[in-house]
C-alpha cells in the first residue's frame, strides 16, 4: 500500500493564506518604522519587568508586565497583559490581554489576543489561536485554533484546521490536520488525518486512521493501521495494517500482523493471527498457521454444560438436537445395525499424543470406514481421521430400543402364555373337583346301595 500523495501544498494549503496578510501587516509598520512604542529605546530597560527587541515590539504596552519580546511587532498589540514571550516576527501581534503565553515563530501565536498558557513554537503555530492552554511545536501546528483548549500539536501542520476541538493530542506530520472535535490522540505521520467529528479516538503509527471522519472510539496502533476507515466506530486494531480495510464495520477487534485484513464492513469480530474473511460478523478467528492449542483454566476444571465440538474447518460449537436445524427427519429403522460389525479394540496412543501412554478403549478409523463412512470425520487431506462416536452412541441406542422392544413383545408373549396356561390349570383344577366330588358321589351311592340290599336268606336241607 503506498501513503497518498499530501494533499497540502505551498501554493493551495491555507495554512500559506499567511503570505497574504504579510504585505497588509507590513503596510500597517510602514509608518512606525522609526517609531518608539516604549521609553527608553528597545535596547533600553524598562518598567514592569518587560523586554522588547525590535521594531514595533511590545508597541502598545501600557500596564503589563513580565512580557519579552523580541522581532519586529512582536506583542505588537499587548497591553495589559503578563507573563508572555514572544519570539520572531509577529509573534503574539494581536495579542491585548492574554497571558502566560509563549510563541516563538514567525506569526505564531498571531491573532491571539485573550488566550492564556499557549505555547507555539514555529512557523505560524496556533496563529489564529484565542483559546487557553495549547500547545503547537511545528510549522502550522495548530493554525486555525479559534477558542478550543488544552490541545496539544506537534509537527508540521498538526492539528492545523482545528477550530472549536479540545483535548486533543496530535503528534507528527498532518497529524489530526483536519480535525474539529474532541478528545482525539494522533501519533504519527498523518495519523487521523482526515479526520473532522470523530471524538475519542487513538491512532498511533504512520496513518492510522487516516481516513477516518466522523467515526469514535476507535484505537489504532501500528503502521496504516485502520487506514481506510471512514465511519466504523469503537474499532481495536493492534499491528502492522491490521484491520487496514475496514471502512464502515464496527466494534471490530484485531490483534497482529495484518490481522482483519480481509475484513471491510463486518462488526463485531474478533481476529487475533487471522486475516479474517470479508463482509463477515460476530466472528472470532485465533491463528492461522498453527497446529496445536494450550489453554489454560480449562483441564482439570470442573463444569456442567454440553460438549463442544470442532469441525472440518476448525469451527467451534454446540451440536444442535432441535428439530429447528434439521430436514429430512426420519426413523433409523436399520440403519444401526451398521453398528454390529464394529470392532472394538484396546490401544495406547502415540508417546507425541500420549506421553503417559494411558490404554484406551475405542475404535480405529479406518475399519470403521468400511463398515460406514459416514461414520468417521476426515482431516485436511481427506483421510480417516476420528470416529463419529456421538454417532455410535445414538445407532447403539436405536439397536437397544429395538432389542428392548423385542425383550417387551417376548414377555407379553410370555405373560399371555402364562395366563392362557394359568386359566388351563385353574380349568383342571376345577375339572379335578368336580370328578372329585363326582367320585365322591359315587361312593356315597354305592354304599347306600350295599346297606339296601337285603340280606342273604340260608336254604335248609329238610330232607
Amino acid at each position: 500500500m503506498t501513503t497518498p500523495h499530501l494533499r497540502k501544498s505551498i501554493g493551495r494549503s491555507p495554512l500559506r493564506l499567511g503570505f497574504l496578510l504579510i504585505p497588509l501587516a507590513l503596510a500597517c509598520f510602514a509608518f512606525l518604522h522609526n517609531a518608539q512604542a516604549v521609553s527608553p529605546a528597545p535596547d533600553g530597560g524598562y518598567l514592569n519587568n518587560n523586554t522588547a527587541e525590535g521594531d514595533a515590539a511590545l508597541f502598545s504596552l501600557t500596564t503589563g508586565s513580565y512580557n519579552t519580546a523580541v522581532g519586529h511587532g512582536a506583542l505588537f498589540s499587548n497591553t495589559t497583559a503578563g507573563l508572555n514571550t514572544a519570539t520572531g516576527s509577529f509573534a503574539l501581534y494581536f495579542n491585548t490581554t492574554g497571558s502566560d503565553n509563549t510563541a516563538t515563530g514567525f506569526g505564531a501565536l498571531f491573532r491571539n489576543d485573550t488566550g492564556n498558557g499557549n505555547t507555539a513554537t514555529g512557523w505560524d503555530a496556533l496563529r489564529g489561536n484565542t483559546g487557553n492552554n495549547n500547545t503547537a511545536t511545528g510549522d502550522g501546528a495548530l493554525y486555525g485554533n479559534s477558542t478550543a483548549n488544552n490541545n496539544t500539536a506537534t509537527g508540521f501542520e498538526a492539528l492545523a484546521f482545528n477550530t472549536t476541538g479540545t483535548q486533543n493530542t496530535a503528534t507528527g506530520a498532518f497529524a489530526l490536520e483536519n480535525n474539529n472535535a474532541t478528545n482525539n490522540t494522533a501519533d504519527g505521520f498523518q495519523a487521523l488525518f482526515s479526520n473532522t467529528s470523530g471524538t475519542q479516538n487513538t491512532a498511533t503509527g504512520e496513518s492510522a486512521l487516516k481516513s477516518n471522519t466522523t467515526a469514535s472510539n476507535n484505537t489504532a496502533d501500528g503502521f496504516q493501521v485502520l487506514f481506510h476507515n471512514t465511519t466504523g466506530a469503537g474499532n481495536t486494531a493492534v499491528g502492522f495494517h491490521a484491520l487496514v480495510n475496514n471502512s464502515n464495520g464496527s466494534s471490530n477487534i484485531a490483534l497482529g500482523l495484518n490481522a482483519g485484513v480481509n475484513l471491510t464492513t463486518g462488526s463485531n469480530n474478533i481476529d487475533i493471527g487471522n486475516s479474517g474473511v470479508g463482509g463477515e460478523s460476530n466472528t472470532i478467528r485465533i491463528g492461522s498457521v498453527q497446529v496445536r492449542t494450550f489453554i489454560k483454566g480449562i483441564s482439570g476444571v470442573g463444569v456442567t454444560g454440553t460438549a463442544v465440538v470442532v469441525n472440518a474447518a476448525g469451527q467451534l460449537g454446540v451440536a444442535p438436537s432441535s428439530a429447528r436445524f434439521k430436514n429430512e427427519i426420519k426413523p433409523m429403522d436399520k440403519a444401526s445395525e451398521a453398528i454390529l460389525a464394529l470392532k472394538p479394540v484396546t490401544f495406547h496412543y502415540k508417546e507425541e499424543i500420549d506421553p503417559k501412554r494411558t490404554a484406551q478403549f475405542g475404535l480405529v478409523a479406518e475399519e470403521v470406514e468400511k463398515v460406514n463412512p459416514a461414520l468417521i470425520t476426515r482431516d485436511a487431506d481427506g483421510k480417516p481421521y476420528t470416529v463419529r462416536y456421538e454417532a455410535v452412541n445414538a445407532m447403539l441406542l436405536n439397536e437397544f430400543l429395538k432389542e428392548h422392544r423385542k425383550v417387551e413383545d417376548q414377555e407379553a408373549t410370555i405373560a399371555q402364555v402364562k395366563s392362557t396356561a394359568a386359566k388351563q390349570e385353574a380349568t383342571i383344577a376345577h375339572q379335578q373337583k368336580q370328578i372329585e366330588a363326582l367320585a365322591t358321589g359315587l361312593q356315597r351311592v354305592s354304599a347306600q346301595v350295599e346297606v339296601s340290599k337285603p340280606a342273604p336268606q340260608t336254604v335248609l336241607n329238610n330232607q
